[in-house]
């Protein structure tokens, strides 16, 4: 198969006229020729957090802090989800799924409440659904032993070394929340060796630190943090000192789009578009340990073509700006993945 249009190429997203050769879906080569099209190719998206069980409830709570709308065992989200019956939690989740398909997102690290009864319902509603899913499991170890690792609440909702150790003896992938509502968690999250923290709002300068000796990836979701009065994450701080990835965070809150989540950042923080397109595809890829997220020989063909032409788009004089700042999910030509 040949994709042929403008390709973001490697970690630069270096726009080149060429096509992207796939065999046996990977991308095979990457040859500069001219195009016979304005298509744009691109890595598809990492949507590096999501809690798609949250799919319930969307635009509930209004005004409630975020403690009131997040915080275990009792915040209105843990309600909720307590409160819907199996049928109904698998059909919503499965409808976010299939929009962030739509909208060109190809994998996502989700934080999976409900035990292993939750991850049975999430694996039931991506079935189908041609997103490479990484799965953490909440609440247990029995939960992380089902799934692909065990995701935190945040070090001052309990202590979780016995979570920490038993995931680290299976291999597998620790993230916890940190710096969300507050300071005090982060240094608390760090001693846990995580493989990577979610949201830092409230990181310092000792924490920076921390981060960068330890080289922690951090997730930011920064339309989340400020629909919940968190604040907003310090992205170009985080840059400075490690990888940074992009996610949406709670489908009660935000719609699951990286296209909305791209555009957010860019704007309110001190960045470049590059910066952020990485944060949304490579960079959540390698938190993931997935092998997506890059236009480069021997990558996963999980690919997402834009009307160049479109009209959005069309006259647009930095592809990647374009892309980041402007596109949406009606420039999409196609969603690409494997088979």
């Amino acid at each position: 198969m040949i994709v042929e249009g403008t390709i973001l190429r490697g970690r630069s997203f270096e726009p080149i006229e060429g096509r992207v050769v796939v065999e046996d879906g990977t991308i095979a080569a990457i040859e500069e020729s001219p195009a016979r099209t304005d298509d744009i190719v691109l890595p598809a998206f990492v949507n590096a957090h999501t809690h798609v069980g949250d799919s319930i409830a969307k635009e509930a709570g209004e005004g409630q802090s975020l403690a009131e709308l997040v915080a275990p065992p009792d915040g209105l989200k843990h309600r909720l989800l307590a409160g819907a019956d199996r049928e109904e939690l698998v059909a919503a989740m499965e409808r976010s799924l299939r929009f962030m398909q739509a909208g060109g997102t190809a994998a996502c690290i989700e934080f999976r409440e409900g035990g292993v009864e939750g991850i049975e319902a999430f694996e039931a509603a991506s079935e189908g659904i041609d997103i490479e899913t990484v799965v953490l499991g909440r609440e247990s170890v029995a939960a992380m032993e089902r799934a692909d690792g065990f995701g935190a609440s945040g070090a001052a909702d309990d202590e979780f070394g016995r979570e920490r150790r038993a995931t680290a003896e299976a291999g597998k992938l620790f993230g916890i929340h940190a710096g969300e509502a507050g300071p005090g968690d982060i240094n608390l999250a760090l001693d846990l060796d995580p493989d990577f923290l979610v949201h830092m709002v409230h990181a310092e300068e000792l924490h920076l630190a921390r981060v960068a000796d330890s080289d922690t990836p951090v997730v930011v979701c920064p339309r989340s943090n400020l629909t919940t009065g968190a604040g907003l994450p310090p992205v170009r701080e985080l840059l400075d000192h490690t990888t940074v990835a992009l996610g949406t965070d709670n489908v009660m809150l935000n719609s699951p789009s990286m296209f909305r989540e791209m555009e957010f950042a860019a704007k309110l923080a001190d960045v470049s578009a590059r910066e952020v397109l990485a944060m949304a595809t490579v960079n959540g890829a390698e938190i993931a340990g997935l092998n997506c997220g890059l236009l480069a020989e021997g990558r996963d063909a999980r690919l997402l073509v834009l009307d160049g032409d479109s009209d959005n788009l069309a006259g647009a004089q930095s592809p990647v700006r374009a892309v980041v700042r402007r596109a949406g999910i009606h420039d999409i030509s196609e969603v690409m993945v494997p088979s």
